[in-house]
């Protein structure tokens, strides 16, 4: 069962009166929640029976907003899909978002179980409750979550960012922590051509000499 928290019924819970599995959230029927009152799954807001709801009170999925019965919005009280989203604080068409190649690091968690055997001795001294849940449910903040997915995905999932469209590096940077702006060289360039330029005056030197000693 491996619960940590009180009156669970589901398994893997961290929160308490849950009824569904891996929450830790409280009095949650749904599963992978970590707000609380949620019917539907993997919920961060509260009272939903959609699923993927960062806002609350939501019957639609994916709805940042509250009381929407749609998905994808950040309003509130919607019933009809908007045709435009923001993505990297510029408007774009939700039909063309949808085929957007995504990358799946994207997709990532900020809990995890960590098996006993996985424990560090640090984690068990403050998590003194393992021997009996088998492991214990480790927390990432969300830029460290956003981190460790981006390190344990491969080049090719990870060259995927750069397609989104409207994609800004500094926005990413902001909201992930992951920096893939390009570093400024243009220091180091002029630094280059006054060397360059240095040499070529030199050698034009050197060629007048040979010139003056041929005469």
């Amino acid at each position: 069962m491996s619960n940590t928290g009180h009156r669970n019924t589901g398994d893997w819970n961290t929160g308490h009166s849950n009824t569904g599995h891996r929450n830790t959230g409280d009095w949650n029927t749904g599963h992978r929640n970590t707000g609380h009152s949620n019917t539907g799954h993997r919920n961060t807001g509260d009272w939903n029976t959609g699923h993927r709801n960062t806002g609350d009170w939501n019957t639609g999925h994916r709805n940042t907003g509250d009381w929407n019965t749609c998905n994808f919005e950040a309003g509130y009280f919607n019933t009809i899909e908007s045709d435009n989203i923001r993505i990297f604080n510029k408007d774009y068409s939700r039909k063309l978002w949808e085929e957007v190649d995504k990358p799946m690091f994207l997709y990532f968690y900020l809990t995890e179980w960590i098996r006993t055997e996985d424990m560090t001795d640090k984690e068990k001294k403050e998590n003194t409750g393992y021997m009996t849940t088998c492991g214990y449910l480790r927390e990432y903040e969300y830029k460290e979550a956003f981190k460790k997915s981006w390190d344990e995905a491969d080049k090719e999932d990870r060259k995927k960012i750069f397609n989104i469209p409207n994609f800004d590096a500094d926005i990413f940077f902001e909201i992930s922590g992951i920096d893939v702006r390009q570093k400024d060289n243009t220091d180091k360039i002029n630094k280059l051509v006054a060397m360059q330029q240095e040499l070529i005056n030199k050698a034009e030197e050197i060629q007048k000499k040979i010139k003056d000693l041929s005469e």
